[in-house]
């Protein structure tokens, strides 16, 4: 769970928590298993039944563009080096 809420890699989980080899075995078998398919259709019936889901309406919102700031926070492409054109062999 934490390296899902941090979004962290593997092998930056404090020791703690265990070896990240082994937690990431566990992580692996209980995808394969539906855990968490099961854990997420558990909690969503629990919401359904506090608050109700209108599931005759749904909408889904999404972009699809460039960070408007990404240049500035990472330069130029470098494997574009402002070349038009084909690339020569």
């Amino acid at each position: 769970m934490f390296v899902l809420r941090t979004d962290c890699q593997w092998n930056t989980v404090p020791r703690e928590y265990g070896s990240s080899s082994t937690l990431h075995r566990y992580f692996q078998r209980w995808t394969e298993d539906g855990f968490f398919e099961r854990i997420w259709l558990i909690g969503l019936q629990m919401y359904d039944e506090w608050e109700g889901i209108g599931w005759e309406w749904t909408s889904i919102d999404g972009s699809l563009v460039k960070a408007p700031l990404a240049l500035e926070a990472v330069g130029k492409n470098p494997t574009d080096r402002g070349k038009k054109g084909r690339r020569e062999a």
